[in-house]
């Protein structure tokens, strides 16, 4: 026992120092900090840093120690709101004005710590590494934002680019720096004011041409060319129309292609031809492309490609859709039910109170009006006073209507990456059960699922990829793992173990959020119930590092927004999405984020009650329009 202590010793005590230098670099000393195996990153007021290994070489602690200050930089010199403000649109502007404010927040924080510039260097080789830039051999434009990352930083500090990038940083050199060189300089003396470097920054990537989605000046109309003309140039170009000279007619097009060119290049995100662009816009002696006139646009960033037919897999020989009873043993399965339950045992009254208020709410949803004047059905008390008056007039009878909702399933979609790990995840296993439990009493299906990868970095289809030559962009390149904790026509008294194994160790790994979405999304399909909806629990963007590293930087994320716009848009499956720390109100059209995990239960009965009671509240006729319409978060 006394040499465990010894051996745990350093750790802790390297973790207690990192947290105070956190707590010291951030301005922060009531932030509270926790450790886990995933990147650096905020959950609400709580830091969450890198777990440090059990044994501390030199280069871990340095990338951990890195980690942690560059997002205690973040925490003091960078306000999120100035730059979402800042930010331009498009599709590769947004990374290279990420790219530029991270440079911008390190180099200005620290310009006078040395010991924190090894650090956030050393964070930079890790990070480099591990997106393979070391193996880079040629130009590739998905490495681009790093680059002028990398340029900005050297500007601005004088330090060198991270041993694995300096060859990539090479490659691009010689075509940045004659373009952007001024700007480049512009940057250094802005970085203490964010507002002023995000001006910078902005006209930086101007310099580059990229598309900003600024509108650009409309040239006057004809109409308006011809009233600011003189009249002899009006009367002039009159008669030559007339004569039909072909000259001047050329000179007309040729004018209204030039002034309407551009506007359409904008609008339909297409380029000029290439030889007519060549004779317009590039430069003597510039044969390679960079060095052209035209519009930049990187050679892989999927702006210019069908949003259904951007995104593969390079294999799904390894993928996987698993009951949750095959994933263990009956006995350990028994062993995590019994852990959920030792947790749902000092909630029982807060559980109570959530399911048997979803239950009034829905309850009342599906017995709330009644039909008079019946030949049959309850003796309607209220009307009896006719019979006395006129002995005549025939008993009346009432019925209590029932709406149409009972019909419906829900499919509840819970993240089951690594991020979730603690009490994240067991607040949605707890809220799974609550749900599964309160929807079985009302009558309406309840199908919960899953969804994470079956390795880390990359799996199977990794070494696949590997074995194959490494073709350049191979796509989505792990093996997902798709799971069934409770289906939909399986009661809960017969899947409720199967919820432990979310509480299960070494389960939780990636997200692939896009595929796990279009999965949930065809079982609803398939469905004969009326009325589908899906609700999804997730705390963070898609992540997988073995995709990301070798395809463009938002390749999951897109995916994700192409799948969620086509089944808001294109399906009848109702779509609900609650984040956990997490802002997901910029993904999904009906969305809440909450703070803390603590608040899911309540938020999950209050979107599910609000979206019953939003289509019983209107005429039958506009129900189905009624599903398109967005919920009111409540946060």
């Amino acid at each position: 026992m006394a040499s465990t202590t010894d051996r745990d010793g350093p750790i802790e005590d390297f973790k207690r120092a990192n947290a105070a230098c956190f707590r010291a670099v951030a301005g922060r000393p009531e932030l509270e900090v926790t450790y886990g195996t995933e990147p650096a990153h905020m959950t609400g007021e709580r830091a969450r840093l890198p777990q440090p290994p059990k044994v501390l070489p030199p280069d871990e602690v340095s990338r951990a120690r890195g980690e942690a200050d560059a997002l205690a930089l973040r925490l003091r010199h960078h306000d999120d709101g100035l730059h979402r403000r800042s930010k331009p649109q498009g599709e590769v502007a947004p990374m290279l004005f990420d790219a530029l404010e991270s440079a911008r927040v390190e180099a200005y924080g620290g310009r006078n710590m040395s010991g924190l510039r090894a650090n956030l260097a050393g964070a930079l080789e890790a990070r480099y590494r591990k997106m393979g830039f070391h193996r880079i051999e040629e130009r590739t434009e998905s490495a681009l934002p790093e680059v002028v990352r990398l340029l900005a930083r050297e500007r601005m500090t004088g330090e060198p680019p991270p041993p694995s990038a300096q060859r990539v940083v090479e490659l691009w050199r010689p075509h940045l720096e004659g373009r952007i060189a001024e700007a480049l300089k512009a940057l250094a003396p802005k970085m203490g004011d964010q507002a002023a470097y995000a001006e910078a920054a902005r006209a930086l990537i101007r310099e580059m041409d990229v598309d900003m989605g600024e509108e650009e000046p409309q040239e006057p109309d004809g109409e308006q060319d011809e009233q600011e003309q003189p009249e002899d140039d009006q009367q002039a170009r009159g008669q030559s129309e007339e004569e039909g000279g072909e000259q001047q007619e050329g000179e007309v097009e040729g004018s209204a292609d030039s002034a309407s060119g551009e506007g359409e290049e904008e609008s339909e995100g297409e380029f000029l031809d290439e030889d007519l662009a060549g004779e317009m816009m590039q430069a003597p002696g510039a044969d390679d492309p960079g060095d052209s006139g035209r519009r930049w646009r990187p050679e892989h960033d999927l702006s210019n490609l069908p949003k259904e037919k951007f995104y593969r897999a390079f294999t799904e020989g390894f993928d996987e859709v698993v009951a949750a009873e095959d994933l263990c043993d009956p006995e350990e399965l028994t062993r995590l039910r019994a852990m959920l339950d030792q947790q749902l045992s000092h909630l029982q009254g807060v559980i109570g109170r959530l399911a048997n208020r979803m239950q009034r709410r829905l309850m009342a949803q599906q017995q709330r009006s009644w039909d008079f004047d019946l030949e049959e059905g309850v003796l309607d008390t209220g009307r009896l006073s006719r019979v006395v008056t006129n002995p005549t007039h025939p008993l009346s009878f009432k019925q209590e209507s029932e709406l149409e909702f009972r019909d419906t399933i829900v499919t509840l979609l819970i993240d089951n990456s690594g991020s979730m790990r603690g009490r994240p995840i067991s607040i949605a296993a707890i809220s799974a059960d609550i749900l599964a439990r309160t929807l079985e009493r009302c009558g309406v299906k309840a199908e919960i699922l899953g969804f994470t990868t079956r390795a880390w970095k990359g799996g199977q289809s990794r070494e696949a990829w590997i074995a194959d030559g490494k073709p350049a962009n191979p796509g989505r390149l792990n093996d997902l793992r798709h799971i069934v904790y409770k289906p939909a026509d399986q009661p809960y008294r017969r899947a409720r173990k199967n919820l432990g194994l979310m509480l299960r160790e070494g389960l939780l790994k990636e997200n692939i959020d896009g595929e796990a979405l279009m999965w949930a999304h065809q079982r609803l399909i398939a469905r004969p119930e009326e009325r589908r909806v899906l609700m999804v629990i997730s705390d963070g963007a898609p992540v997988d590092d073995s995709t990301l590293s070798v395809n463009p930087g938002n390749y999951l994320e897109r995916h994700l927004r192409d799948v969620i716009e086509y089944i808001e848009t294109h399906s009848p499956v109702e779509l609900v999405a609650i984040g956990i720390g997490h802002d997901v109100t910029r993904y999904y059209r009906r969305a809440v984020t909450l703070v803390d995990a603590e608040q899911l239960g309540g938020a999950m009965m209050d979107q599910l009650a609000d979206l019953f009671e939003s289509e019983a509240d209107l005429p039958r006729g506009r129900r189905t329009q009624a599903r398109l319409e967005p919920i009111r978060a409540r946060r």
